[in-house]
């Protein structure tokens, strides 16, 4: 499936909506339109309320995928999606990651 199918099957819902998002990560570090597409997911509504486990959400995941990317696109529109946060999600989202703020988080996948 291409990036834009995959995200499309994300923001339908449905039960291969956390599988699609996975790949994108997966995909993020070599392709800037994987990076975008998480990054458009991570404002949606559903992704913020749908839950992995316990706190972190589907559009955690995706930020954290595109923090694990490491390149500077993925890293700008991760530190873009985290602002898109609220407060106590970005806390609670810090705390998950184990840094002080967001340009400090490097977790590995």
């Amino acid at each position: 499936m291409s990036s834009e199918e995959l995200a499309d099957l994300a923001a339908q819902g449905g039960p291969y909506r956390g599988k699609a998002v996975f790949e994108l990560v997966d995909r993020a570090r070599v392709d800037e339109e994987a990076a975008t597409r998480l990054d458009q997911l991570s404002r949606l509504p559903a992704l913020r309320e749908d839950r992995a486990f316990h706190l972190v959400s589907l559009a955690w995941a995706a930020i954290i995928g595109l923090l694990a990317a490491e390149t500077p696109h993925a890293r700008k529109l991760a530190y873009a999606a985290f602002a898109a946060l609220d407060r106590t999600d970005q806390a609670d989202f810090l705390s998950y990651v184990r840094a002080e703020r967001i340009e400090d988080a490097h977790p590995g996948i």
